[in-house]
């Protein structure tokens, strides 16, 4: 099967790591909110998605990515995060007003509380499974603001901070309830010390989908569950009860999240013969995710376990190795798994096995060449 692979440079280089997909507000935007049959202003949930939308297109427009940063060897090394979340108070000005710093007592806020026990979480997998000192190595602070703007349908990673809304309190609730969306958002900082992926096309979605296995790894870290416990939902609980939707993604049955009179189908595909071929949201990041994301749950699951002792593991590799090319494809980064799974665990292990598995589920093949650039692949 062909490389579906679209160049950088096609694609607008001002991006915004947000956890709702441009293409779901849409969806709302145009159509009001799911009704409840007790009288809910379809209004509200239409008006407050394109509010939304409006925000994060001049996010987008404000901010270009700036060059992969790196760690800071001056950085004192600590042992645990340093966290301080702040409140916009319903104002987009940031960071906002501090309301807890590390080792404060609980604000009595249940989003500034949720924002800070997720940040450090977050912080104790990363150190504890993988021995890494933060989002870049080096012990970054950690910081968050939650209450920003008014009804705001979103999370996002801004370069330096994790930023929350409160949701619309019809389609969606506060964006601090799910540990699955602190983690993807935080683990968009992770990526961009890490390895830089462009945001557009397959590397796009690849950045996609590393803070779709690290937020639901942590996740799962936190409940300490199995591969075959784990609901491998990313978003879970951010729906309110009047939609007809389970998360934002399912990672390991694509397509399958929510399906709802205003939101539509989830359109993510399962694997390469749904590929979407797309200009919009960066080349489809947040829709052709869904195929390594199976990829990812179905080497897991087949090795059964902790998801983050084996298979994490070999991504956390590829995604740390410092010769990953910011613009790989599936092809490459499914070889980069194979070969970092043969170099840790053995060419003949289970976990090798496993994770060729999960890329042929989704219809990549795996072969024996080098990573590819995305750039010289062949639309």
């Amino acid at each position: 099967m062909p490389s579906r692979s679209s160049s950088p440079t096609e694609f607008s280089q001002f991006v915004s790591r947000a956890v709702v997909p441009p293409f779901l507000l849409e969806r709302i935007a145009q159509h009001g909110s799911p009704s409840s049959g007790q009288g809910v202003a379809v209004d509200h949930a239409s008006s407050s998605a394109a509010r939304t939308l409006a925000i994060d297109r001049e996010l987008v427009r404000g901010r270009i990515d700036a060059p992969r940063p790196t760690a800071s060897a001056g950085r004192a090394a600590t042992s645990g995060p340093r966290r301080s979340i702040h409140d916009a108070e319903n104002d987009r000005v940031l960071p906002g007003r501090l309301i807890r710093a590390e080792g404060q007592p609980s604000s009595g806020d249940v989003s500034v509380d949720e924002a800070y026990e997720g940040l450090g979480t977050t912080f104790e997998f990363f150190r504890d499974v993988y021995g890494r000192n933060s989002l870049d190595d080096g012990g970054l602070p950690l910081d968050a603001t939650v209450h920003y703007d008014r009804d705001y349908d979103n999370a996002f990673w801004d370069g330096e901070r994790m930023v929350f809304g409160d949701g619309d309190g019809e389609v969606f609730g506060r964006f601090t309830a799910s540990l699955s969306v602190i983690a993807h958002e935080l683990a968009h900082g992770f990526t961009q010390y890490a390895s830089g992926l462009e945001y557009s096309g397959q590397s796009g979605a690849l950045n996609e989908s590393l803070s779709d296995v690290f937020g639901v790894l942590v996740e799962q870290f936190a409940l300490g569950q199995n591969a075959d416990d784990a609901s491998w939902l990313v978003g879970q609980g951010l729906f309110l009860p009047a939609v007809e939707g389970r998360a934002l993604r399912s990672m390991i049955a694509p397509g399958t999240a929510y399906d709802d009179d205003v939101l539509g189908r989830d359109p993510q595909p399962a694997d390469m013969d749904g590929y979407v071929e797309t200009r919009s949201d960066n080349g489809g990041v947040h829709i052709n995710s869904g195929i390594p994301n199976r990829a990812f749950a179905s080497a897991a699951i087949e090795l059964g376990g902790h998801a983050w002792d084996r298979a994490g593991q070999v991504w956390f590799d590829v995604a740390t190795d410092s010769s990953l090319s910011p613009t790989i494809d599936f092809d490459g980064f499914a070889a980069a798994t194979v070969a970092a799974a043969a170099a840790r665990f053995g060419i003949e292990s289970d976990v090798r096995r496993a994770v060729s598995f999960g890329w042929s589920t989704v219809g990549v093949a795996v072969d024996d060449q080098e990573p590819t650039d995305s750039t010289s692949r062949r639309v």
